[in-house]
């Protein structure tokens, strides 16, 4: 007699968890967005150059009226439209806030009704592995709501493919294509992450921004500024091998890094110094491949704990120097943005130039050393390099775009300036003080191997009109080098 009312209790509960359950659903389904973006992608090779393309991808409302998606989604664009789950209906929508380095942006919309009904999504934990997760998104395929399952597989660091930068990262094997990203990973009704990417060539094997790393960006925004993820100024090697560690006073048993450089740049000159051997970051012990646990028995890089901190903050060293244990605070000034030589990857703006005489300069950026550093081996030294207070950007005679002015040039390309009339180089604007301010008849330019360039700057300036309407090319500079001639400066 019990069982049978048992029996009936549980048929008769059932349809109620059914329909609370259908509900948590469609609630949940409510705060994910589709995200229409037209984006303008410049042309780094022909940097006034530019061409036109829509893409779609996803996003889900979190608090405070904010739709949260990645950065890649929304770069470049210039104009942004978003349409909520089961509407038709799409309302223009703007970017609040954009971390290219974490791949995440938040949107607004000012149409208050967008959100009506709406019950913001709130942030999870780090999952554990094989924890289910459902990817919710617009993927190609159809123009509905699709929704995938999978596991977690993995969490580790991986290199984030929109910044090039190494943070850590969900892997998941639910299917996820183009028009997913964007959208979040959910479990247990919370977001765990935002999908970013996958492998094309694999076979269900995806990345998640992890919630650690979207809350990092969304305190980082409090005080109204991005100031992004700080970077570790010192470069580092693991202490795997047993010479190696009784070398520098470490047993056979203890880990740590070996500091092999320390950038001048990044403001810890005076505390860390080369043979240094970094054996804990804040109280966390460095294991001998340089890797720290961030769960029990789960390992990825040391850095992870310099990328918990906000910009300014200190992280805690623990170091041996000729075998003697010291304890450091050291401070967190810089991003890798601005310890590069060439920087990350450059997003929301076009590229910079300067044509004179049909002879056009450029820096050497990253969207372009990507393009074409293998077929310009020369270039490969310099995107491994870093900045110097005497060296912070490279300038490139890009091409030369043929004329009377030009002759005998014209295979010039992809060439880095070292000197004008014999003076160093530090940035693009310092070159281009240097050419338009010159007072000398000819501009020299040289470069490490000493090759000279001569431009005749009165016959230059004589054939700048013609030649930039030949190449059908409107201005002879980019907007930050015509505002700084403007100024004077």
């Amino acid at each position: 007699m019990v069982k049978q009312w048992l029996r009936l209790g549980i048929l008769f509960l059932l349809p109620w968890v059914i329909a609370a359950s259908s509900v948590r659903d469609e609630t949940l389904r409510s705060a994910i967005v589709k995200v229409y973006t037209v984006v303008k992608n410049p042309d780094y090779t022909m940097p006034w150059s530019s061409s036109i393309q829509q893409i779609s991808g996803s996003g889900s409302i979190i608090e405070g009226h904010r739709i949260l998606t990645n950065a890649h989604v929304v770069a470049n664009r210039t104009f942004i439209e978003v349409q909520r789950y089961g509407e038709r209906k799409r309302y223009i929508a703007h970017v609040e806030a954009v971390s290219h380095q974490l791949d995440l942006a938040l949107l607004k919309v000012d149409d208050p009704s967008f959100f009506e009904g709406i019950e913001p999504l709130k942030l999870g934990k780090l999952p554990q592995i094989e924890q289910k997760v459902s990817v919710y998104g617009f993927p190609m395929g159809g123009d509905t709501l699709s929704v995938t399952a999978g596991v977690v597989s993995r969490i580790e660091h991986q290199r984030y493919v929109h910044s090039g930068e190494s943070f850590l990262a969900i892997q998941i094997d639910a299917a996820v294509n183009p028009g997913n990203s964007g959208g979040p990973a959910i479990s247990d009704g919370k977001i765990v992450g935002v999908v970013m990417e996958g492998i094309s060539k694999a076979q269900n094997i995806s990345y998640l921004v992890p919630t650690i790393m979207i809350r990092h960006f969304l305190k980082d925004l409090q005080d109204g500024k991005l100031d992004g993820v700080p970077a570790f100024p010192v470069l580092t090697q693991p202490m795997e091998n047993p010479t190696l560690k009784a070398a520098y006073h470490l047993s056979s048993q203890e880990g740590g890094v070996l500091v092999d450089k320390v950038l001048k740049e990044g403001g810890l000159q005076k505390l860390l110094k080369v043979g240094d051997v970094i054996t804990a970051i804040d109280g966390h012990p460095i294991q001998e491949d340089a890797t720290v646990a961030f769960r029990q028995h789960e390992y990825t890089n040391y850095e992870y704990y310099v990328q918990l901190h906000q910009m300014g903050e200190k992280v805690g060293l623990d170091i041996l120097r000729n075998g003697k244990k010291i304890h450091l605070e050291a401070p967190l000034l810089k991003k890798a943005d601005q310890l590069l030589l060439i920087g990350t990857y450059h997003y929301d703006r076009m590229p910079r130039y300067f044509i004179l005489g049909g002879y056009v300069f450029s820096p050497l950026t990253r969207n372009l050393a990507v393009r074409v550093a293998r077929s310009h081996i020369s270039l490969i030294p310099y995107v491994e390099d870093f900045v110097t207070p005497k060296r912070k950007e490279v300038v490139l005679l890009l091409r030369v775009l043929p004329s009377a002015l030009s002759r005998g040039d014209y295979d010039y390309a992809y060439w880095a300036v070292e000197k004008v009339n014999g003076k160093k180089v530090v940035d693009f604007a310092d070159f281009y003080r240097q050419v338009t301010q010159s007072n000398c008849a000819q501009i020299l330019l040289q470069n490490k191997m000493g090759t000279r360039i001569l431009i005749d700057r009165r016959e230059a300036m004589k054939y700048q009109k013609e030649i930039l309407q030949r190449y059908n090319i409107e201005y002879g500079s980019s907007p930050d080098l015509r505002v700084m001639k403007n100024k004077g400066k």
